[in-house]
């Protein structure tokens, strides 16, 4: 069985990091990894590099040593990668000098790993649930156990999708006995939303559209719209999912302005029969079956089009 430990005992400097935009399975992962290496290698200086996660995260166990500069005078022994290939972190000038690069993840899109040493197992709930199967359990403290929890429910959309495996839930089971408020967690990291997000979301739902006799629902977020709702990329959270919910809907589409050359799509299924990672990937983006990503360098409206394109390839 693959052991983290085993991978950089001995180093003296150790780098984490995730994929630009971290979720709460990316976050969640690398600053459990983070704590446990702190605390199983108390001599080794670690560090965190993410974006700056949104305001949802703010009361999560280390979230204030994420550094989110990306930019470091050390030459790191090793270069930790979770839930990502190094490309898609925005830290591939350190990673590239680092003495040895680990990959750790559970996207099909990435199933042999993008370092020098990978432990990739596709098809997994989450990259939460890899980082528990891989540290020394008499680490586990309830910080620890916070995040991972965390990272898995953010994953399996709260145990709901279909990755949501029996030892999934047994390892959850065991991560509740360290005491954490989990209903608090998941209120503040994945269920609420601001005030704004509610109004901003609910005219994207209100202006969504239907596409395939109603399988696919399409919203929508041109400039125009955001900057009538002053609307920044955290405000997005949870809406493609409330997409998604509509009956009769087996795929759920949500595009939006990033820039005048980009936009970026999100999509979800219903199940496994409607694979949108091909459809991401396609794009140059990657993900599950259920739920996939990634940009494309058209405007909001032509990104719909080449999306429903492509989706007529996938829908029965």
């Amino acid at each position: 069985m693959f052991n983290i430990y085993d991978e950089v005992k001995g180093l003296k400097s150790i780098a984490i990091t995730g994929h630009e935009r971290p979720d709460g399975d990316c976050i969640g992962s690398c600053l459990a990894l983070y704590l446990y290496l702190k605390k199983r290698m108390p001599e080794a200086d670690v560090k965190v590099f993410l974006q700056k996660p949104s305001s949802a995260f703010n009361s999560i166990p280390a979230v204030d040593d994420i550094d989110s500069s990306f930019k470091s005078d050390i030459i790191f022994d090793a270069f930790i990668v979770l839930d990502s290939v190094p490309d898609r972190t925005g830290t591939m000038d350190i990673y590239s000098k680092a003495g040895k690069t680990i990959n750790i993840d559970h996207h099909k899109s990435n199933a042999e790993g993008s370092s020098m040493v990978n432990y990739v197992v596709a098809g997994a709930s989450s990259t939460a649930e890899l980082i528990y199967d891989i540290i020394d359990k008499e680490f586990i403290d309830k910080d620890i156990a916070t995040l991972i929890y965390m990272g898995i429910a953010h994953d399996t959309g709260v145990f709901r999708y279909s990755s949501t495996t029996p030892k999934t839930l047994k390892t959850v089971a065991s991560l509740v006995e360290y005491g954490f408020d989990f209903s608090d967690l998941l209120d503040n990291t994945f269920f609420e939303k601001t005030y704004k997000q509610n109004r901003f979301q609910s005219r994207i739902v209100l202006d969504s559209k239907l596409y395939f006799d109603g399988k696919v629902i399409v919203g929508l977020a041109d400039k125009e719209l955001m900057e009538e709702f002053g609307a920044t990329k955290e405000d997005f959270e949870g809406c493609v999912e409330l997409l998604r919910i509509t009956r009769e809907a087996k795929v759920a589409v949500l595009i939006y302005y990033k820039n005048e050359e980009t936009s970026k799509i999100s999509f979800r299924s219903t199940s496994d029969d409607y694979d949108v990672s091909l459809i991401s990937q396609h794009f140059g983006g990657g993900g599950h079956v259920r739920a996939a990503g990634c940009d494309v360098k058209a405007s909001v409206l032509d990104a719909e089009k080449l999306a429903i394109d492509e989706l007529a390839k996938i829908m029965k």
